[in-house]
């Protein structure tokens, strides 16, 4: 009969493979050229995928479809990031001067 040694856990490392992976839903590289885009062309870019698709087709040469999509989704979240985050910040100082003109009267 094969018994397992009880203490054999504790000396097994964790697996750190998971834990590595964790947050990286798109490869590096379309995220860098995604951001470079967003950099150097700012206006062009709006939450509509089907619109940012044929923008960044327009600027980046050489690449298949799916490398495109996959940039354009990316720049597509990261618009509706960007703007979700402005209106909160707009609604917060909204908040705020409305606490301090209804307490200083």
């Amino acid at each position: 009969m094969f018994r397992i040694n009880p203490h054999a856990k504790k000396r097994l490392k964790p697996p750190t493979q998971h834990r590595c992976l964790m947050g990286k839903v798109r490869p590096a590289y379309i995220k860098r050229v995604g951001r470079m885009l967003m950099e150097q062309y700012p206006d062009r870019f709006t939450e509509d995928f089907e619109h940012n698709k044929q923008v960044v087709g327009q600027l980046v040469e050489g690449v298949s479809k799916k490398v495109r999509n996959r940039i354009a989704g990316y720049i597509t979240s990261q618009v509706k990031r960007i703007k979700t985050a402005g209106e909160e910040e707009e609604v917060e100082e909204s908040e705020s001067v409305k606490t301090s003109s209804e307490g200083g009267s």
